[in-house]
C-alpha cells in the first residue's frame, strides 16, 4: 500500500485543497471519500477507513473541503461542497481511468457527495457509499434531507449505525425503500 498527497485545484474563485491517495497494490475499484462536518480528510475515521478499504483492494481519494484547508469551524455552503466534490472525482477519474470509480462520504461529506450527483450526474461515477448519511438534525427527526436521493441513478449503500443521533433507524429504513431501483 502506498499514500500520495496532492493538491487539488477546486477553482480559481475557491483555490487548493489538501488530498491524499491510498493505493494498494492491485486496486480493483478507486473511491473518492468526503470527511464530515466536524473533521477533516487527517482525522483518524477518514485515515483508518482508507487504510481498511486499501487493505480490501479499493483505492481511496481523501480530500478536505475548503473549510476544513482553512480551518473554518462552519462547512462549506452546498455550492462551494458540490464544486469541491466535482473536482476530486475529475481528479480521481483522471488518475484511474480504468479503475470503476465510486464517490463517498462520511455524514455531511456523503450527504453533500449526494446533492452534487444528483443535481449532475457522472457516468463515470458506479456508486455511492455513505458512511452514516445525516437524515436529519439530532432530535428533530425527519426525512426532508433525503428528497433529493430520489433523483440518483446509480446504486447507493448506506452504513449506518443503529444509534446514530442524526438517523435514526426507522426513518433511514424507510427512505431506503422509497428509493427507486437503480440502473
Amino acid at each position: 500500500m502506498t499514500s500520495r498527497r496532492l493538491s487539488i485545484q477546486v477553482s480559481p474563485a475557491i483555490g487548493s485543497v489538501s488530498a491524499e491517495y491510498t493505493i494498494p497494490g492491485t486496486a480493483r475499484f478507486i473511491m473518492t471519500l468526503a470527511h464530515g462536518a466536524g473533521a477533516g480528510m487527517d482525522h483518524v475515521f477518514m485515515t483508518t477507513l482508507a487504510s481498511s478499504l486499501a487493505e480490501e483492494g479499493i483505492a481511496t481519494l481523501r480530500f478536505n473541503f475548503p473549510f476544513a484547508e482553512n480551518k473554518k469551524g462552519r462547512p462549506d455552503t452546498p455550492a462551494v461542497a458540490h464544486q469541491t466534490i466535482a473536482a476530486a472525482i475529475d481528479h480521481a477519474h483522471t488518475t484511474f481511468p480504468s479503475l470503476p470509480l465510486f464517490a463517498s462520504g462520511k455524514s455531511f461529506g456523503g450527504r453533500m457527495t449526494s446533492q452534487y450527483l444528483a443535481a449532475h450526474p457522472r457516468p463515470e461515477v458506479k456508486g455511492i457509499v455513505f458512511y452514516g448519511f445525516p437524515l436529519h438534525p439530532s432530535g428533530k427527526p425527519s426525512i426532508e434531507r433525503a428528497e433529493h436521493l430520489k433523483e440518483i441513478k446509480i446504486k447507493m449503500l448506506f452504513l449506518q449505525g443503529t444509534k446514530d443521533e442524526l438517523a435514526t433507524w426507522d426513518l433511514i429504513t424507510s427512505v431506503c425503500k422509497s428509493l427507486p431501483k437503480p440502473n
